[in-house]
Protein backbone atom coordinates (compact mmCIF):
# COMPACT_ATOMS: atom_id res chain seq x y z
CA UNK A 1 0.00 0.00 0.00
CA UNK A 2 2.82 2.35 0.92
CA UNK A 3 4.53 1.63 -2.40
CA UNK A 4 1.36 2.36 -4.34
CA UNK A 5 0.91 5.69 -2.51
CA UNK A 6 4.50 6.67 -3.32
CA UNK A 7 3.94 5.80 -6.97
CA UNK A 8 0.77 7.91 -7.17
CA UNK A 9 2.51 10.90 -5.57
CA UNK A 10 5.41 10.51 -7.99
CA UNK A 11 3.02 10.50 -10.99
CA UNK A 12 1.24 13.61 -9.67
CA UNK A 13 4.55 15.47 -9.30
CA UNK A 14 5.47 14.58 -12.88
CA UNK A 15 2.07 15.76 -14.12
CA UNK A 16 2.25 19.11 -12.31
CA UNK A 17 5.83 19.64 -13.49
CA UNK A 18 4.79 18.94 -17.07
CA UNK A 19 2.02 21.53 -16.87
CA UNK A 20 4.23 24.34 -15.56
CA UNK A 21 6.79 25.77 -17.98
CA UNK A 22 9.89 27.34 -16.48
CA UNK A 23 12.17 29.79 -18.30
CA UNK A 24 15.41 31.65 -17.73
CA UNK A 25 15.71 35.09 -19.32
CA UNK A 26 18.56 37.57 -19.85
CA UNK A 27 19.02 41.11 -21.18
CA UNK A 28 21.21 41.36 -24.31
CA UNK A 29 24.39 43.38 -24.75
CA UNK A 30 23.08 45.22 -27.83
CA UNK A 31 20.42 47.04 -25.80
CA UNK A 32 20.84 50.76 -25.12
CA UNK A 33 18.59 53.58 -23.93
CA UNK A 34 16.89 53.40 -27.36
CA UNK A 35 14.04 50.97 -28.20
CA UNK A 36 14.69 47.54 -29.71
CA UNK A 37 11.71 45.49 -30.89
CA UNK A 38 9.99 44.00 -33.99
CA UNK A 39 11.93 40.73 -33.92
CA UNK A 40 11.82 38.16 -36.72
CA UNK A 41 14.08 35.22 -37.65
CA UNK A 42 15.75 35.26 -41.08
CA UNK A 43 18.21 33.10 -43.04
CA UNK A 44 17.23 29.71 -41.61
CA UNK A 45 16.95 31.18 -38.11
CA UNK A 46 20.65 32.04 -37.95
CA UNK A 47 19.95 35.79 -37.91
CA UNK A 48 17.23 38.18 -36.77
CA UNK A 49 15.67 41.39 -37.98
CA UNK A 50 14.74 44.01 -35.41
CA UNK A 51 13.64 47.64 -35.27
CA UNK A 52 15.43 50.54 -33.61
CA UNK A 53 16.33 54.18 -34.25
CA UNK A 54 18.42 55.17 -37.24
CA UNK A 55 21.70 56.51 -35.83
CA UNK A 56 24.35 58.86 -37.17
CA UNK A 57 28.11 58.23 -36.97
CA UNK A 58 28.19 59.64 -33.44
CA UNK A 59 25.50 57.25 -32.23
CA UNK A 60 22.75 59.89 -32.06
CA UNK A 61 19.36 59.12 -33.56
CA UNK A 62 18.33 60.89 -36.75
CA UNK A 63 15.03 62.74 -37.05
CA UNK A 64 12.36 63.29 -39.68
CA UNK A 65 9.82 66.04 -39.15
CA UNK A 66 11.02 66.27 -35.58
CA UNK A 67 10.53 62.55 -34.81
CA UNK A 68 13.22 59.89 -34.40
CA UNK A 69 13.44 57.64 -37.47
CA UNK A 70 12.68 53.96 -36.90
CA UNK A 71 14.39 51.53 -39.24
CA UNK A 72 15.43 47.88 -39.36
CA UNK A 73 18.67 46.12 -38.50
CA UNK A 74 19.89 42.55 -38.80
CA UNK A 75 22.25 40.62 -36.57
CA UNK A 76 23.73 37.13 -36.27
CA UNK A 77 22.80 34.81 -33.41
CA UNK A 78 25.61 33.49 -31.21
CA UNK A 79 25.71 30.17 -29.36
CA UNK A 80 25.04 32.03 -26.11
CA UNK A 81 21.96 33.81 -27.45
CA UNK A 82 23.56 37.20 -28.09
CA UNK A 83 22.79 39.21 -31.25
CA UNK A 84 26.11 40.12 -32.87
CA UNK A 85 27.52 41.76 -36.02
CA UNK A 86 24.57 44.14 -36.16
CA UNK A 87 24.21 46.17 -39.35
CA UNK A 88 21.63 48.52 -40.82
CA UNK A 89 19.39 47.04 -43.51
CA UNK A 90 19.85 49.35 -46.49
CA UNK A 91 16.64 50.81 -47.96
CA UNK A 92 16.80 52.70 -51.27
CA UNK A 93 16.65 56.39 -50.28
CA UNK A 94 14.65 57.14 -53.43
CA UNK A 95 11.77 55.14 -51.96
CA UNK A 96 11.26 57.94 -49.43
CA UNK A 97 10.14 55.54 -46.71
CA UNK A 98 9.74 57.61 -43.53
CA UNK A 99 9.52 54.93 -40.83
CA UNK A 100 9.71 51.12 -40.60
CA UNK A 101 8.25 49.60 -37.44
CA UNK A 102 8.56 45.89 -38.31
CA UNK A 103 9.65 43.64 -41.17
CA UNK A 104 9.84 40.05 -42.38
CA UNK A 105 11.96 38.62 -45.20
CA UNK A 106 11.06 35.69 -47.45
CA UNK A 107 13.22 32.59 -47.03
CA UNK A 108 14.66 32.97 -50.55
CA UNK A 109 15.82 36.49 -49.67
CA UNK A 110 13.98 38.07 -52.60
CA UNK A 111 11.19 39.93 -50.81
CA UNK A 112 11.01 42.19 -47.79
CA UNK A 113 7.64 43.01 -46.23
CA UNK A 114 7.63 46.14 -44.05
CA UNK A 115 5.25 48.13 -41.88
CA UNK A 116 5.37 51.81 -42.81
CA UNK A 117 3.24 54.91 -43.48
CA UNK A 118 2.11 56.55 -46.71
CA UNK A 119 4.21 59.17 -48.49
CA UNK A 120 3.60 61.59 -51.34
CA UNK A 121 4.71 58.80 -53.72
CA UNK A 122 2.01 56.33 -52.72
CA UNK A 123 -0.53 58.62 -51.11
CA UNK A 124 -4.00 57.15 -51.76
CA UNK A 125 -6.89 59.12 -53.16
CA UNK A 126 -9.80 60.22 -50.98
CA UNK A 127 -9.99 60.70 -47.23
CA UNK A 128 -7.68 58.66 -45.03
CA UNK A 129 -5.62 59.02 -41.86
CA UNK A 130 -2.02 59.95 -42.60
CA UNK A 131 -0.99 58.10 -39.44
CA UNK A 132 -2.40 54.81 -40.76
CA UNK A 133 0.19 52.11 -41.32
CA UNK A 134 0.24 49.73 -44.25
CA UNK A 135 2.33 46.77 -45.39
CA UNK A 136 4.56 47.14 -48.44
CA UNK A 137 6.72 44.56 -50.19
CA UNK A 138 10.02 45.35 -51.93
CA UNK A 139 12.81 43.58 -53.77
CA UNK A 140 16.58 43.64 -53.31
CA UNK A 141 18.88 45.21 -55.89
CA UNK A 142 22.64 44.91 -55.50
CA UNK A 143 24.27 48.29 -54.91
CA UNK A 144 20.89 49.90 -54.21
CA UNK A 145 19.37 47.95 -51.33
CA UNK A 146 15.71 47.18 -50.87
CA UNK A 147 13.64 49.05 -53.42
CA UNK A 148 10.53 49.07 -55.64
CA UNK A 149 8.19 48.84 -52.66
CA UNK A 150 4.49 48.43 -53.40
CA UNK A 151 1.55 48.59 -51.01
CA UNK A 152 -0.09 45.19 -50.64
CA UNK A 153 -3.40 45.20 -52.56
CA UNK A 154 -5.61 44.25 -49.61
CA UNK A 155 -4.51 47.30 -47.56
CA UNK A 156 -7.46 49.71 -47.42
CA UNK A 157 -6.13 53.21 -46.56
CA UNK A 158 -9.10 53.75 -44.24
CA UNK A 159 -7.56 51.23 -41.86
CA UNK A 160 -4.15 50.43 -40.39
CA UNK A 161 -2.11 47.28 -41.11
CA UNK A 162 1.12 46.21 -39.41
CA UNK A 163 3.48 43.46 -38.18
CA UNK A 164 3.63 40.97 -41.09
CA UNK A 165 4.63 37.37 -40.31
CA UNK A 166 4.76 34.23 -42.46
CA UNK A 167 3.43 30.76 -41.83
CA UNK A 168 6.23 28.22 -42.01
CA UNK A 169 5.37 27.25 -45.59
CA UNK A 170 5.11 30.97 -46.49
CA UNK A 171 1.70 30.40 -48.06
CA UNK A 172 -0.06 32.53 -45.44
CA UNK A 173 0.71 36.04 -44.24
CA UNK A 174 -0.40 37.05 -40.75
CA UNK A 175 -0.66 40.67 -39.64
CA UNK A 176 -2.36 43.12 -37.29
CA UNK A 177 -5.16 45.41 -38.51
CA UNK A 178 -8.12 47.48 -37.30
CA UNK A 179 -10.46 46.62 -40.21
CA UNK A 180 -14.06 47.66 -39.51
CA UNK A 181 -17.35 46.43 -40.91
CA UNK A 182 -18.67 43.14 -42.21
CA UNK A 183 -18.03 39.63 -40.95
CA UNK A 184 -14.29 40.22 -40.53
CA UNK A 185 -14.59 43.36 -38.41
CA UNK A 186 -12.06 44.02 -35.65
CA UNK A 187 -13.32 43.23 -32.14
CA UNK A 188 -11.05 45.63 -30.26
CA UNK A 189 -8.39 48.21 -31.04
CA UNK A 190 -6.63 45.80 -33.39
CA UNK A 191 -6.94 42.11 -34.26
CA UNK A 192 -4.77 39.51 -35.96
CA UNK A 193 -5.77 38.65 -39.53
CA UNK A 194 -4.42 36.37 -42.25
CA UNK A 195 -4.37 36.27 -46.04
CA UNK A 196 -3.46 33.46 -48.39
CA UNK A 197 -0.53 34.33 -50.66
CA UNK A 198 -1.58 33.56 -54.23
CA UNK A 199 0.40 33.63 -57.48
CA UNK A 200 1.47 36.75 -59.39
CA UNK A 201 1.51 39.03 -56.36
CA UNK A 202 -2.13 38.42 -55.46
CA UNK A 203 -3.67 37.75 -52.07
CA UNK A 204 -6.96 36.50 -50.70
CA UNK A 205 -9.24 38.78 -48.67
CA UNK A 206 -8.17 39.34 -45.04
CA UNK A 207 -9.65 36.84 -42.58
CA UNK A 208 -10.04 37.60 -38.87
CA UNK A 209 -8.56 34.78 -36.76
CA UNK A 210 -11.62 34.83 -34.50
CA UNK A 211 -12.45 35.06 -30.83
CA UNK A 212 -10.16 32.20 -29.74
CA UNK A 213 -7.25 34.50 -30.62
CA UNK A 214 -8.59 38.06 -30.70
CA UNK A 215 -10.20 40.03 -27.89
CA UNK A 216 -11.73 43.43 -27.20
CA UNK A 217 -8.20 44.67 -26.44
CA UNK A 218 -5.34 45.11 -28.91
CA UNK A 219 -3.52 42.18 -30.48
CA UNK A 220 -0.06 42.80 -31.97
CA UNK A 221 3.16 41.19 -33.29
CA UNK A 222 2.08 37.70 -34.46
CA UNK A 223 4.66 34.95 -34.95
CA UNK A 224 4.17 31.35 -36.11
CA UNK A 225 6.65 28.87 -34.62
CA UNK A 226 8.09 25.80 -36.32
CA UNK A 227 5.71 23.57 -34.31
CA UNK A 228 2.67 25.52 -35.57
CA UNK A 229 1.92 27.72 -32.57
CA UNK A 230 0.83 31.34 -32.89
CA UNK A 231 2.50 33.71 -30.43
CA UNK A 232 1.29 37.30 -30.10
CA UNK A 233 0.95 40.22 -27.67
CA UNK A 234 -2.31 41.54 -26.22
CA UNK A 235 -3.39 44.05 -23.59
CA UNK A 236 -6.63 42.20 -22.81
CA UNK A 237 -7.89 42.11 -19.20
CA UNK A 238 -6.49 39.72 -16.57
CA UNK A 239 -2.91 40.04 -17.78
CA UNK A 240 0.17 40.66 -15.66
CA UNK A 241 0.27 44.30 -16.81
CA UNK A 242 0.50 46.27 -20.06
CA UNK A 243 0.90 43.98 -23.07
CA UNK A 244 1.40 40.29 -22.34
CA UNK A 245 2.44 37.44 -24.61
CA UNK A 246 -0.09 34.73 -25.44
CA UNK A 247 0.05 31.54 -27.49
CA UNK A 248 -2.57 29.68 -29.51
CA UNK A 249 -1.92 26.18 -30.85
CA UNK A 250 -2.96 25.55 -34.46
CA UNK A 251 -4.53 22.08 -34.47
CA UNK A 252 -4.51 19.44 -37.22
CA UNK A 253 -7.60 20.99 -38.82
CA UNK A 254 -5.90 24.37 -39.09
CA UNK A 255 -8.11 25.85 -36.36
CA UNK A 256 -6.75 28.03 -33.57
CA UNK A 257 -7.22 26.78 -30.03
CA UNK A 258 -8.08 29.21 -27.24
CA UNK A 259 -5.14 31.51 -26.54
CA UNK A 260 -3.40 31.14 -23.18
CA UNK A 261 -1.15 33.58 -21.37
CA UNK A 262 2.55 32.76 -21.16
CA UNK A 263 3.98 32.48 -17.62
CA UNK A 264 6.51 34.68 -15.87
CA UNK A 265 9.32 35.52 -16.56
CA UNK A 266 8.26 35.53 -20.23
CA UNK A 267 5.66 38.06 -19.10
CA UNK A 268 6.15 40.82 -16.54
CA UNK A 269 4.04 43.62 -15.07
CA UNK A 270 5.14 45.90 -17.95
CA UNK A 271 4.83 45.65 -21.75
CA UNK A 272 6.04 42.32 -23.19
CA UNK A 273 5.72 41.64 -26.91
CA UNK A 274 7.38 40.64 -30.18
CA UNK A 275 8.25 37.08 -29.13
CA UNK A 276 9.97 34.71 -31.58
CA UNK A 277 10.89 31.16 -30.65
CA UNK A 278 12.72 28.16 -32.09
CA UNK A 279 12.65 24.86 -30.20
CA UNK A 280 13.25 25.72 -26.52
CA UNK A 281 14.70 29.22 -26.83
CA UNK A 282 13.97 32.58 -28.40
CA UNK A 283 13.75 36.33 -28.02
CA UNK A 284 11.22 38.92 -26.93
CA UNK A 285 11.00 42.65 -26.34
CA UNK A 286 10.04 44.11 -22.98
CA UNK A 287 9.91 47.35 -21.05
CA UNK A 288 10.22 45.52 -17.73
CA UNK A 289 12.00 46.94 -14.71
CA UNK A 290 15.79 46.92 -14.54
CA UNK A 291 16.14 47.25 -18.31
CA UNK A 292 18.63 49.52 -20.06
CA UNK A 293 16.17 52.20 -21.11
CA UNK A 294 13.30 51.79 -23.54
CA UNK A 295 12.14 48.45 -25.01
CA UNK A 296 14.96 45.91 -24.59
CA UNK A 297 15.50 42.58 -26.34
CA UNK A 298 15.74 39.57 -24.02
CA UNK A 299 16.97 36.05 -24.73
CA UNK A 300 15.00 33.27 -23.05
CA UNK A 301 15.46 29.54 -22.70
CA UNK A 302 13.13 26.87 -21.41
CA UNK A 303 14.56 25.07 -18.40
Amino acid sequence: MRGLLFFLVFIMVLFVSAQKESYSISNLKINTEYPHFGLMFIENDTKVLFTSYLLDKKGRFKRSLGNPILTIYEGSLSNTGQIENVKHVVIDSKQNIPQITSAVKSSDGKQLYITTTYTYKNKPEGIFKETNFHISVGEYMKGVGWTNFEVLPFCNPKFSYAHPAFSKDEKTLYFTANIRGGKETTKGGSDIFSVTILENGKFSKPKNLGSRVNSYGREMFPFISEDNVLYFASNRPNGFGGFDIYKSIINENGDFEKAVKMPKPINSNKDDFSLIIKSNSGYLSSKRDKGKGDDDIYYFKKN
